[in-house]
């Protein structure tokens, strides 16, 4: 019996041993970007190799992906024709994500804001009214102030779908009866009979 007990012992006390291994803990990783002793320059992931370009992202057009020139100045325009889609396309992420803080007019009133949170600028002051399209899309895409970036919830094309609405919202608070085309005020004026 008391060899029995003595064998139930050491086959637990071999099997508890066996479960303790650490190999997979304590084998040799680099989490990138974390400082390492194993390379001469203290880091652990390799310089990307002069010229390398990720595949898909050549991105060449600097005033469309930065909203800047080549001297690092804010383009006017914007580098594309807008149209109907692209002013839909933004209205659809403007809705989405900012509208908590700039409310659906770009007045700077929204839900974030009405709880107490930091009111943001309305687009519709004379400063931002005035400011080049690629002010908007570089707001977006590295935050400014209070707000956050969002590049990473938009990718450049809906970075700029989201500037040409604000372009649109602005247009629409500041727009007079002789902004319609003379076709469609005689619409208005029928619309507004009814």
């Amino acid at each position: 019996m008391r060899t029995r007990f003595q064998l139930g012992v050491l086959v637990l006390s071999v099997a508890a041993l066996a479960a303790c291994r650490q190999d997979m803990h304590d084998q040799p990783k680099f989490i990138p970007l974390r400082p390492s002793t194993f390379f001469s320059d203290g880091r652990s992931a390799r310089p990307i190799i002069e010229g390398t370009v990720a595949r898909g992202h050549l991105d060449e057009d600097t005033a469309y992906y930065t909203g800047k020139d080549a001297n690092g100045k804010l383009v006017a325009e914007f580098p594309f024709a807008v149209t109907k889609e692209i002013l839909l396309r933004g209205q659809n992420r403007f809705n989405i994500y900012c509208t908590p803080c700039h409310d659906y007019t770009g007045s700077g009133n929204g839900m974030v804001v009405q709880r107490g949170f930091r009111h943001p600028p309305s687009y519709h002051i004379d400063r931002l009214r005035n400011a080049p399209a690629g002010h908007f899309f570089d707001v977006i895409t590295n935050g400014l102030g209070a707000m956050q970036d969002y590049s990473m919830q938009l990718t450049p094309e809906d970075r700029w779908a989201v500037a040409a609405y604000i372009r649109a919202l602005q247009y629409s608070q500041e727009a007079s009866i002789n902004d319609v085309p003379a076709a469609e005020r005689a619409q208005l004026g029928q619309g507004a009979a009814k």
